[in-house]
């Protein structure tokens, strides 16, 4: 496949493999680009801002609602190429379409929504005799940059939100499952005018930096890792930032749960994707008088969840994106058992696919639960009360989703004062998110709101009208 610049296919002599992680097979090549590919998306993005500028919001809420249309009858095409570039098992590869495209619906909806207000100038001295309102403009130019595990998804979070509040963008993949993205980004540009919609692909410290310094890129949307988030936000400058930097989540099962529903949860949110989901269940923390209880049912249900190959749709966890992500997912666990930590089932890593695995008695300073473990992990960290449960739950630098499981309305209440997330969730696992909610952490993880309605708002700015 090519970049896409301008409205032109740019292919490179050196080429980027992309790896099927289920066969370790290389299964497509992207264009290794350079900061001078980087500076000619950035430039055509800025140049075809004032097509977007004198777009009427009916016209491009139209194009929005083709381009859903033309993506809704590619939808099992590049569902197979989601499992094919993330070893993402195919039901959900279909899940994640059927969300993008729901995505890029609010999104059109939204372009006919974005509205300025009225100021009551007369509340000031000086205001009787005037008149004043606001309008919404749009920024400009909006770089997008995804990561590999919701390839489509992601973009869409970004990319249709920016295109309904009329910026143009420059886009970069993962270069580990660009495929599915640039397919959905030509799909975009041949309903836009030409620069309105750039992808670029490559390494992230040559084109990552070009994008991230450039005069004329007005905000960046990032999603990835903490330490390149944090190489953004000091290089950005006057740029507006949303960076969401994934999450360490916890899940809290207090005596009152129901341990049925909380149970679900927990494998439904620490497996999902091989546990690769920035708000995956990453630390199980449980009540003391239900701990066995709990963790006999979690052993149970975890042993029966269907691992291999991805594209069977009876497939409940594929491979993690690669042998190295399994490698360091193998070390955390083994640390933690050499730490005290009892691995009650799984462990068992072959190549990229890491097994399911619970385990028990679990510390909340080991570096299993500190850091986020990018896999399919269940630790479980027993506490005696709520005091403890929301201390453990608040003991590490992330703060991005958190559950709680309660049948008190006033267990409710403290969890959802007092845990430091940016969403509380009762009686639903973290990894619960409706795309057009308000979606961001606290702490390390991140800065700003992704939901369409919130990322509008974010991807413009207001201009201040005075009528004398």
């Amino acid at each position: 496949m090519k970049m896409l610049i301008n409205g032109k296919g740019i292919n490179k002599e050196d080429k980027i493999d992309v790896i099927n992680p289920f066969k370790n097979q290389i299964v497509g090549k992207v264009p290794l680009g350079d900061a001078k590919d980087a500076k000619d998306a950035i430039n055509a993005a800025h140049k075809a801002k004032k097509s977007m500028e004198e777009m009427s919001s009916r016209k491009l809420s139209r194009i929005l609602y083709d381009v859903h249309q033309e993506l809704k009858e590619e939808h099992q095409e590049i569902s197979k190429l989601i499992t094919l570039e993330t070893g993402k098992p195919i039901r959900d590869s279909k899940v994640e379409m059927d969300r993008s495209l729901q995505t890029l619906l609010m999104a059109a909806e939204e372009s006919k929504r974005i509205h300025g207000e009225t100021v009551p100038m007369d509340a000031a001295i000086a205001g009787k005799s005037v008149f004043g309102f606001t309008i919404k403009i749009p920024l400009g130019v909006v770089a997008a940059i995804t990561p590999f595990n919701y390839p489509v998804n992601l973009a869409i979070h970004k990319i249709a939100p920016a295109l309904a509040a009329k910026n143009t963008v420059v886009f970069k993949p993962s270069s580990k499952a660009p495929l599915a993205a640039l397919k959905m980004a030509e799909i975009m540009d041949g309903h836009l005018p030409n620069g309105v919609v750039n992808v670029i692909t490559g390494g992230g410290s040559v084109l990552g930096d070009e994008i991230v310094t450039s005069d004329l890129v007005n905000k960046i949307s990032f999603t990835g890792s903490v330490p390149t988030g944090l190489s953004i936000a000091r290089k950005a400058g006057m740029k507006k930032l949303t960076l969401e930097l994934g999450g360490n989540d916890p899940l809290l099962v207090m005596d009152d749960a129901d341990l049925d529903v909380a149970v679900a949860g927990a494998v439904g949110g620490s497996y999902l994707n091989a546990g690769q989901v920035c708000i995956a269940v990453k630390r199980i923390i449980v009540h003391e008088k239900v701990a066995d209880e709990f963790i006999t049912q979690l052993v149970s249900h975890t042993r029966k969840v269907k691992v291999g190959d991805p594209m069977d749709h009876e497939t409940v966890m594929g491979p993690l994106i690669d042998e190295n992500a399994a490698i360091n997912v193998e070390q955390a666990v083994n640390k933690a058992i050499e730490d005290g930590a009892q691995l009650l089932c799984g462990g068992n890593r072959d190549g990229a696919f890491f097994d399911p695995t619970v385990l028990d008695h679990v510390e909340q300073d080991m570096e299993l639960v500190q850091k986020e473990t990018f896999g399919p992990i269940s630790p479980v960290i027993r506490v005696k009360d709520l005091d403890e449960a929301i201390e453990v739950a608040n003991s590490t630098p992330y703060g991005l989703q958190a559950g709680v499981f309660t049948s008190s309305i006033e267990n409710a209440k403290r969890a959802v004062r007092e845990i430091e997330s940016g969403s509380v969730l009762i009686n639903k696992q973290s990894t619960f998110r409706t795309d057009n909610m308000p979606f961001g952490g606290f702490k390390m993880s991140g800065m700003g709101k992704e939901g369409v309605k919130y990322a509008v708002e974010d991807m413009t700015r207001s201009k201040m009208v005075v009528i004398g």
